[in-house]
């Protein structure tokens, strides 16, 4: 089945911009709370990343600019990080995951996975150029880009259950719209 914007009725997946603060917000309280249980190999996926993506893809670049500033805003909150190393990492990203992808693929499920994980790659060395400068040390780099490999895996499986869970409850919204 497609799910091209020809489909009839629309089937324009709304995402979290569709009460994008309370997606947000979720994420956070999740985040803090039970996605440590999903780690896998220490690397938690980021429910949080995953919003910031799926909204930067649909948003323009102030709205995404303005979405990944308090997502990361919220991640530095829940790390007790005065530095801002997330805030300015997941701002960053917000703005680059909504420039190539504005109205173009924004509902293929594959084309969200591959900019999830690229834009969890590109955050992370954002995070880590910022600690940097922070004065954190840099001696264990291969480390932490093996976790962020194993981060950019788990938040692509993440985005395609979310995508697909999404397309679920919008099939069925449609439905009982027809009856």
């Amino acid at each position: 089945m497609s799910y091209s914007r020809s489909s009839a009725p629309s089937l324009r997946l709304a995402g979290p911009q569709s009460g994008a603060a309370a997606w947000l917000v979720a994420a956070l309280i999740a985040q803090g709370t039970v996605v440590h249980f999903a780690a896998v190999r220490g690397v938690e996926p980021s429910l949080v990343l995953v919003a910031v993506v799926w909204f930067a893809m649909r948003a323009g670049l102030g709205r995404a600019l303005l979405y990944g500033f308090f997502a990361g805003l919220g991640e530095d909150m829940l790390a007790f990080d005065p530095g801002g190393a997330w805030t300015i990492a997941t701002t960053i990203t917000a703005v680059l995951a909504s420039l190539p992808t504005r109205r173009f693929f924004e509902d293929s499920m594959p084309f969200f996975m591959i900019v999830t994980a690229l834009a969890t790659l590109v955050r992370a060395l954002i995070f880590w150029i910022v600690k940097k400068i922070e004065g954190f040390p840099a001696g264990l780099g291969a480390m932490h880009f093996h976790e962020a490999l194993i981060a950019a895996a788990l938040n692509a499986a993440v985005a395609a259950v979310v995508m697909f869970l999404a397309r679920r409850f919008e099939h069925r919204a449609i439905a009982r719209r027809r009856r």
